[in-house]
C-alpha cells in the first residue's frame, strides 16, 4: 500500500495521512543503529510516509544530521518539520528555553546545514519561551518565510492564548501536542480553537509510548537512557493499572485480528471527521517493522460502537500518573 496525502490546516500544506517520527533514532529509546534507521526512512518513502519529524534538540543536533545523510537525492519527496526553542550548552546538554528572535534566526541556518536542504517544510516552536512574546516569534518566522528558508510555522505543546497571538501575527498550520487515546488533554479546549482557526493536529506519541501498542515493561527494566525509565506511568502502581486500563485496546484489536497499536492509530485517524479537524499522528520508530505496521493502520476502520467503547475505556480518570515528571511538565503551556 502507499499512503494517501492529507492537508494539514488552511494554509495550504500537505502532507502524508501518517507521518514518521524520527526522534528515537538518535536518543530516548535505547541504543539505536543508524543503518536500520536509514532503511527506515528510505522504507517511509516508499510506503508514502514522506512526512518526517525531527528537532534540533535530539540528539542534540544530530537526528537532523541523520536525516540530511538519509535523504540526499531523496529531499523533493519528503516533507521535513523540525522545531527550534531550546537552549543547548556547548556540551549537549539542554539548559532552557530560547525563542529570541536572533537565537531562532541561527538555530534555522544551522537546521538548515545539518538537514543538507534549503527550505524547512514545517518549523515548530518547541516549547513555548515565556521571555519571549510570542508576536515577536511568530513575526521571525514570518520573515524566515519571506526569506524562503521555512514555508510553514507550527507551534508544539503551546496553550489557547499563546496560539491564538501567534495565529494573529503569522498563520499557524498545525499544532503539535501529545494526544491519544492514552492522553485526551487536547479534547475540553484546544481541539475547539484548532478548529475555529483552521489549524491542523499532529500527535506525537500517539500509541502512548508504547502503552497501546501492547508491548510495554516496568520503568526499571528499560536500559539507563531510555525515557520510559523516568515516565510515571510505568512506575509501580501507576504501570498495573495503565497496563489494565489499555485492556479495551488489546482486546478490539484481536476482535479484528489487527495490532493494538493499529487500533489506536485508526482511532485518532477518525477523530479527525469528528472533530472536524486535520489530524496527522506521526507515530516514532526507528525500524522497518513497526513502520510498515504503522503505516497499515490507515486500513484499519473502527465503526461507531468500537470509537465508543475505547472512548469510554480510557477517559483522563482511567489513566493512572501525570504524562511527564514535573520539571518536563513545566514546560507545557497550559
Amino acid at each position: 500500500m502507499s499512503l494517501g496525502k492529507h492537508k494539514l490546516g488552511s494554509q495550504g500544506l500537505e502532507v502524508s495521512a501518517i507521518g514518521l517520527g524520527c526522534m528515537g533514532m538518535s536518543q530516548s529509546y535505547g541504543p539505536a543503529d543508524e543503518a536500520e534507521s536509514i532503511a527506515t526512512l528510505h522504507r517511509a518513502i516508499e510506503l508514502g510516509c514522506t512526512f518526517l519529524d525531527t528537532a534540533e534538540v535530539y540528539g542534540p543536533f544530530i537526528n537532523e544530521e541523520l536525516l540530511g545523510r538519509a535523504l540526499q537525492g531523496r529531499r523533493d519527496q519528503v516533507t521535513i518539520a523540525t522545531k527550534f526553542g531550546f537552549a543547548v550548552a556547548d556540551d549537549g546538554v539542554q539548559t532552557g528555553v530560547n525563542s529570541r528572535p536572533e537565537h531562532m534566526r541561527e538555530v534555522v541556518d544551522a537546521s538548515l546545514k545539518r538537514l543538507a536542504t534549503d527550505h524547512i517544510d514545517l518549523l515548530y516552536q518547541h516549547r513555548v519561551d515565556p521571555k519571549v512574546p510570542m508576536e515577536d516569534v511568530a513575526g521571525t518566522v514570518g520573515e524566515l518565510v519571506a526569506q524562503g528558508k521555512v514555508r510553514f510555522f507550527g507551534l508544539s505543546e503551546a496553550g489557547i492564548a499563546n496560539i491564538r497571538r501567534a495565529h494573529a501575527v503569522h498563520p499557524v498550520s498545525a499544532l503539535q501536542s501529545e494526544y491519544s487515546l492514552w492522553e485526551r488533554n487536547l479534547e475540553p479546549e484546544i481541539i475547539p480553537v484548532l478548529k475555529e482557526l483552521g489549524i491542523g493536529l499532529v500527535p506525537f506519541a500517539p500509541l502512548g509510548r508504547g502503552f497501546l501498542a501492547g508491548d510495554v515493561k516496568r520503568a526499571e527494566d528499560y536500559p539507563e537512557g531510555d525515557f520510559r525509565r523516568g515516565d510515571p506511568r510505568y512506575q509501580g502502581a501507576n504501570f498495573d493499572l495503565n497496563v489494565a486500563a489499555a485492556a479495551a485496546v488489546r482486546d478490539i484489536a484481536e476482535a479484528k485480528g489487527v495490532k493494538p497499536g493499529q487500533i489506536a492509530i485508526a482511532w485518532l485517524l477518525a477523530k479527525g471527521p469528528e472533530f472536524g479537524i486535520d489530524i496527522v499522528p506521526i507515530p516514532g520508530t526507528k525500524r522497518r517493522s513497526y513502520l510498515e505496521e504503522n503505516v497499515a493502520a490507515a486500513e484499519v476502520k473502527l465503526d461507531p460502537t468500537e470509537m465508543l467503547g475505547l472512548d469510554m475505556a480510557l477517559t483522563a480518570d482511567k489513566v493512572s500518573g501525570p504524562r511527564y515528571n514535573e520539571r518536563t511538565m513545566s514546560m507545557v503551556d497550559r
